[in-house]
């Protein structure tokens, strides 16, 4: 079942967001969006602890590609996560996504590996797909240097970092490699198309709206044409048979919500497992609400995705 609205508490969230005049991204320039994000973005006082973190560089196809490794506490070897964050590929960094790094490592009792891939537009498509790619391949080949088991490998993301992880799980399929053995898609852009009914949703409930992806899709791509690219509309892929198991998280109010319902249901049809989390008073992005404001339902979702981690590493 459905809600009509949004939680009460992302109501207040919205409300909070409304209240500080906080702009449309599409009205932004990609610097304007940066300080912007450099200005709301708050680290807490006290992060989440967790056994060893540590930056570390790793070569890329066009210079280092810069990793951030979290150890969890425990015996070695640990399962890998290689995470890729979101911002519409033009924003966001390993600093920002460090509490939701830092939660995953813990509740999936694994090595996150947070990588820092290159920023559109500076570097479009698929300079960020390249980079997330060897940077999963660099874990798979070094999992000595991290503690971390190659046969326990997973991937994903949330919105253009589901987009990413979705992508990198079909390179490394038409790549011969490395093996991947689950793929987390948290509220993933997956079609360039943006002509779902939930591009439609009330503007009040939403944190991110058609003009904003519209302005995220051309900020990363060079042209149209690769928006028919399956490796950046991942949903447009010839086949998605022989893909990793998959848990697709979508929630209700969130204008890429059927860009997620659409890929779990190709999947599925495709004889993939899939688990299908759907939160149906959430907005894009909840999960990031960890400190303050803190929803009690990002410590559930990421909590959720730990136990599929868990389960799928055991089969």
């Amino acid at each position: 079942m459905t809600t009509s609205e949004p939680h009460p508490d992302v109501q207040r969230i919205l409300r909070g967001r409304e209240n500080r005049g906080i702009p449309p991204l599409s009205s932004l320039s990609v610097d304007g969006a940066r300080k912007l994000l450099e200005e709301l973005w708050v680290p807490p006082d006290e992060p989440e602890p967790v056994a060893m973190v540590r930056d570390v560089t790793i070569d890329g196809p066009d210079g280092g590609v810069p990793i951030r490794i979290y150890t969890p506490d425990g015996s070695a070897p640990f399962p890998i996560f290689a995470y890729f964050h979101g911002g519409g590929w033009s924003l966001g960094s390993v600093d920002v996504d460090d509490s939701i790094c830092r939660a995953f490592a813990n509740e999936g009792e694994c090595v996150v590996v947070s990588v820092g891939y290159r920023l559109a537009p500076e570097h479009p498509f698929p300079a960020a797909l390249e980079d997330c790619y060897a940077a999963t391949n660099w874990v798979a080949t070094n999992f000595e240097a991290i503690h971390g088991d190659p046969d326990r490998l997973a991937v994903g993301g949330e919105s253009a970092g589901g987009n990413l992880a979705a992508a990198v799980a079909q390179v490394a399929r038409d790549r011969d490699g490395p093996s991947i053995a689950h793929q987390i898609l948290v509220t993933p852009a997956t079609d360039y198309s943006l002509d779902t009914e939930s591009y439609d949703l009330n503007p009040d409930f939403v944190v991110v709206d058609k003009t904003d992806m519209e302005w995220a899709w051309e900020t990363y791509l060079e042209s149209h044409l690769d928006g028919q690219n399956p490796y950046a509309s991942p949903l447009q892929a010839r086949t998605v048979a022989d893909l990793p198991p998959a848990t697709v998280l979508t929630c209700e109010f969130d204008v890429l919500r059927e860009d997620g319902i659409a890929y779990a249901e190709r999947l599925s049809a495709a004889d993939v497992l899939v688990t299908h989390r759907h939160y149906d008073d959430m907005i894009h992005g909840f999960i990031g609400y960890l400190d303050d404001p803190k929803l009690a339902r990002a410590r559930e979702a990421i909590a959720d995705i730990g136990r599929d981690l868990q389960t799928s590493f055991a089969r």
